[in-house]
C-alpha cells in the first residue's frame, strides 16, 4: 500500500487482523480519501464494487462510500453483513427524491417506465422498473425507446445526456449532484488555457454546457480506462477530485488536473481508517434492507443487467 509508511502501522495491522477475523472485505469508492483507497480490497464505482463483493465468499462487507452504495451491496448480498463506517455519509443527489415523490410522479404518468439512477436509495430502486449507471444510462434509455413514456430519476443532467444520446424525450426529475454541477464552463476553459495539450474528460452528472467541452464523457471506471489507453500525457478531469489519486497512481507517466479545485464531496471524505477499524472491531453501523424492498430493488438491478 502506497500510503502505509505515512500511517500508524499498528492501525493498519489492526484493520487487517479484524478483517481476517470477521471474514470481511473492504470496498472503497473512487472518491474516498487516499489512505482508505489504499486499504481496500476492491476500489471502483459503486455498483461495480457491490457486484464484486457479491461474487466473494466474504461474510462481511465494509463499504467505504455513502449510504446508498452500502444499501446496494446489501441488496445484492442479502446473506452478507454490510457495514458502513460512518452512518452520516449520505448523498445529496440520492436524497433529492423520496418514495412519496416518485409515487406521485407515477400516478401522473401511469403508463410510464421508471428508470432510476443507481445513485438512489434501495426504496427508490424498489419503486422503479429498471436501474441504470452513469456508464449505461443512454443504452438503457435507447433500449426502452419504444416505451410510450419514461420517467428518469433523480439526476436531471444525466437524464438530459441520456435523452440526447438515445434520441428519446424523458420525464425528468429535478435532481442534481452539487459537486458535479459546481464544475463550470469557466473552470474547463481556464484549465484548457493553462494546459492546451490536455484532453478533457467529464462525468455525465455535469451540466450539458460542460459536457459539450469534453473529449470524452465517462463514469469514473470509464475515465480510468480512457486514461490508460489515450496517448495524451495531460488530462483535465471533471469529477470529484478524490478520483485523481487513483488516476495518478495508475498512470505515473501522465499529468492529471482537476477541472475545479472545489469539486470535493464532504460526505465522501467522512470515512477514515479509524472508522474502518471501529466498524470491524465493534461490528457497528450495519445496513439492513427489508426483504420485500431487497427483492424488488434487486429486480430493478437485474433488469438493467439483462438489457446491457
Amino acid at each position: 500500500m502506497q500510503n502505509e509508511k505515512q500511517l500508524n502501522p499498528k492501525l493498519v495491522e489492526e484493520i487487517w487482523d479484524f478483517k481476517k477475523k470477521r471474514k470481511a472485505i473492504i470496498l472503497a469508492h473512487n472518491y474516498q480519501i487516499p489512505e482508505v483507497q489504499d486499504i481496500a480490497d476492491f476500489l471502483g464505482d459503486s455498483l461495480e464494487l457491490s457486484q464484486k463483493a457479491a461474487q466473494t465468499d466474504a461474510e462481511m462487507i465494509v463499504f467505504c462510500g455513502v449510504r446508498f452504495m452500502a444499501e446496494t451491496a446489501a441488496v445484492l448480498s442479502p446473506q452478507k453483513r454490510v457495514l458502513i463506517p460512518d452512518m452520516q455519509a449520505g448523498c445529496p443527489l440520492a436524497d433529492m427524491i423520496t418514495v412519496k415523490d416518485l409515487r406521485s410522479l407515477k400516478e401522473k404518468h401511469p403508463v410510464a417506465t421508471v428508470v432510476c439512477y443507481v445513485n438512489t436509495s434501495a426504496v427508490i430502486k424498489a419503486e422503479s422498473d429498471v436501474c441504470c449507471t452513469s456508464a449505461n444510462a443512454d443504452r438503457i434509455v435507447k433500449a426502452l425507446k419504444n416505451k410510450p413514456e419514461i420517467i428518469f430519476v433523480p439526476d436531471k443532467h444525466l437524464a438530459a445526456y441520456a435523452s440526447r444520446r438515445a434520441g428519446k424525450d424523458l420525464i425528468i426529475w429535478d435532481g442534481h449532484c452539487p459537486v458535479h454541477i459546481g464544475i463550470s464552463v469557466q473552470d474547463i476553459l481556464r484549465q484548457k488555457k493553462a494546459h492546451p495539450a490536455a484532453k478533457v474528460i467529464v462525468h455525465p452528472e455535469c451540466t450539458a454546457e460542460v459536457i459539450d467541452l469534453a473529449d470524452g464523457v465517462f463514469s469514473t471506471s470509464g475515465m480510468g480506462r480512457y486514461a490508460k489507453e489515450v496517448e495524451a500525457k495531460e488530462i483535465i478531469v471533471a469529477t470529484e477530485n478524490g478520483f485523481l489519486y487513483k488516476l495518478r497512481k495508475e498512470n505515473p507517466d501522465k499529468e492529471f488536473y482537476p477541472a475545479s479545485e472545489a469539486a470535493i464531496c464532504p460526505d465522501m471524505k467522512l470515512i477514515t481508517l479509524k472508522k474502518v477499524l471501529w466498524a470491524l472491531k465493534n461490528m457497528q453501523y450495519e445496513v439492513k434492507i427489508p426483504p420485500r424492498i431487497q427483492k424488488r430493488a434487486k429486480q430493478a438491478l437485474g433488469r438493467m443487467l439483462e438489457i446491457t
